[in-house]
């Protein structure tokens, strides 16, 4: 683990779950930074903006700002318009990106159809009514982008069904594939060492999804760390595509894996 100077993290299932702060958390970015690493947090989190995410891990003790935080938020799409299927509001996020209103139905005959359909995260607002619109735009033609393709997300209530589940089902319908803009695309972890200014070599990617945040990490270069927290299960290790660099009990072992102590 020498030469390592930057580290990216995960956030929810990582250092909060249900924003809330896992037991030494708080501590062990403490400790990060202290020993001159840098650090973003990168998150697949689309029920909240930038700003309302530092809010909650100020309000959870961890000293960050929105700046410490890369969200996917699909700037590549400025100028395009979007039919955005998300849970939450990201509207604040999504600068240059011209958001279509969809309170009404859609016909086939639409002239202001969507060229985008822009999906974030599940939750209620994934009724039949507003997939089926989106289908229906794929159908015409538009573009699937997906901020992530999360199958699950870990909440105090448990495991949570994600929009990996819709997008896998749009793909199948449409006969098309999504571009996805946060983990565990290659731009996504890109943007991120730039963020550093470190070489892929010289990161560490800590993350509780093993598929998208340290094997997606790990394709480009970067050191993959899985923690065993958040939506990590008893049989994650034996379904994984691949084999993480490391594997930890909790964010709280970070600093001493990168030889640093409080």
């Amino acid at each position: 683990m020498r030469g390592v100077r930057g580290v990216l993290v995960d956030i929810d299932g990582v250092l909060t779950v249900s924003w809330r702060a896992l037991p030494g958390a708080v501590e062990a970015l403490r400790v990060l930074r202290d020993g001159g690493l840098g650090v973003v947090l990168v998150t697949n989190t689309t029920s909240r903006t930038r700003v309302s995410v530092a809010a909650a891990l100020a309000g959870a003790g961890f000293a960050v700002d929105a700046d410490d935080i890369l969200t996917a938020t699909a700037a590549h799409l400025a100028g395009a318009r979007c039919a955005l299927l998300n849970s939450g509001d990201i509207e604040e996020d999504l600068a240059g990106i011209t958001l279509v209103d969809e309170d009404g139905e859609d016909g086939e005959d639409d002239s202001d159809a969507p060229d985008v359909v822009l999906v974030g995260g599940a939750g209620p607002e994934f009724s039949y009514a507003a997939v089926n619109r989106a289908f229906s735009h794929l159908r015409r033609g538009a573009r699937l982008v997906a901020l992530h393709r999360n199958l699950t997300w870990r909440t105090d209530a448990g495991l949570q069904l994600d929009a990996g589940a819709y997008i896998a089902g749009l793909e199948a319908a449409a006969g098309t594939e999504a571009e996805v803009t946060g983990k565990p695309s290659a731009a996504f972890f890109r943007a991120a060492l730039d963020r550093l200014g470190v070489d892929a070599a010289e990161a560490v990617m800590v993350g509780d999804d093993v598929e998208s945040d340290v094997l997606g990490a790990q394709r480009l270069g970067i050191t993959g760390v899985l923690v065993r927290t958040g939506k990590f299960q008893p049989d994650t290790l034996d379904r994984a595509s691949g084999t993480p660099d490391h594997v930890v009990d909790s964010f709280a072992d970070v600093p001493a894996l990168l030889g640093l102590t409080p």
